[in-house]
């Protein structure tokens, strides 16, 4: 897997979270970290350097990319996907440290639940004599297959956010007596910090393109691309939890600007109607064998009850053979 740490001002805490990664056993993974910090790089700070050199001493890949100016955080986080060549990605951020094991676990999860991801919640362990049983109302299970769910604002399941504050999923795990090496899949609004995607499905569901069509200043944008992802694969958090969050001051303090709130339903709707959304089209193309040609995707989505636009977006395809979803969705949106 590839392991993408954007980072910004953050020296002492990306050492710890690459110090984390350094006691991973499995599976195998490369780190790539991207720094935006205002003057020097982070790998210069000797603390940071030091586990870059554990990190490559284990035979670990670890690339080191300078990435200025800062044009927000949906954007850093596209031009790191950019960099993926794995099947899965973790999207790991610069104040999380991980629990040995943890990396297996979420393979494990991803490869057994197959959905668009799975990810662990970073807890805050200053909280942990805080209980907050009613945050955890809304805690529920995966008992079978993981669906695709809508998750918006106006949604009961958007309901489910408070799961993740303070030390929630310590306590949960402690009191659903989930033994080592066990785990176990809940049902999530979304969550932050520590995510881990299958790179197809994170890119048909367009990754974090939408970074063109929203301030610079923002908040929420894995929030906007999880929610994109969910509706086509779903997505799940894993118990226990072996993310703990540094708690360190934020690097983003204007919050104000929610990406999902700026790329909101009735955007996408407009968008749709000019230009079909790559992601509505493959809920029109869903069973269909690949490698296959633009006249069989015609005919499949067709079939499934697509609209006018998707037919013609379908329709404007070049005439060649298409190797997977990928290839049809960046044909679509033109990257």
């Amino acid at each position: 897997m590839d392991v993408l740490i954007p980072t910004f001002e953050r020296n002492e805490e990306l050492a710890v979270t690459l110090a984390g990664l350094a006691a991973q056993s499995s599976p195998d993974f490369r780190v790539v970290i991207s720094d935006q910090s205002s003057v020097t790089a982070a790998w210069t700070s000797p603390a940071v350097a030091a586990m870059v050199r554990v990190l490559r001493a284990q035979g670990r890949v670890v690339e080191l990319l300078k990435h200025v100016p800062r044009k927000g955080m949906a954007e850093h986080r596209q031009f790191m996907l950019d960099q993926a060549k794995a099947e899965n990605v973790l999207f790991l951020d610069d104040d999380v440290w991980l629990e040995p094991d943890s990396l297996k676990r979420l393979d494990a999860a991803l490869e057994e639940l197959g959905c668009g991801f799975v990810g662990m919640a970073p807890q805050g362990l200053s909280y942990i004599a805080d209980k907050r049983p009613e945050q955890a109302s809304n805690f529920s299970p995966w008992n079978g297959p993981i669906e695709p769910e809508r998750i918006r604002p106006d949604t009961d399941a958007f309901q489910r956010w408070p799961l993740h504050s303070a030390a929630n999923l310590v306590h949960l795990s402690a009191d659903l007596g989930i033994r080592a090496g066990q785990w176990l899949a809940y049902r999530i609004a979304w969550l932050g910090g520590c995510v881990m995607y299958r790179t197809s499905a994170l890119k048909e569901a367009g990754g974090f393109r939408f970074w063109t069509d929203i301030p610079q200043t923002h908040a929420g944008e894995d929030v906007l691309a999880q929610w994109r992802v969910m509706e086509m694969y779903g997505g799940a958090g894993i118990l226990p939890s072996g993310a703990v969050h540094l708690e360190a001051p934020t690097t983003i303090p204007d919050r104000n600007v929610q990406a999902y709130d700026e790329y909101t339903e009735r955007k996408e709707t407009s968008v749709m109607n000019e230009a079909p959304n790559p992601i509505q089209i493959q809920k029109f193309l869903g069973g269909i064998d690949y490698p296959t040609n633009r006249e069989t995707l015609i005919a499949r989505a067709k079939a499934s009850g697509a609209d006018e636009n998707a037919i013609a977006a379908l329709q404007n395809l070049p005439d060649k053979e298409y190797g997977g979803p990928t290839d049809v969705s960046e044909a679509i949106s033109g990257t």
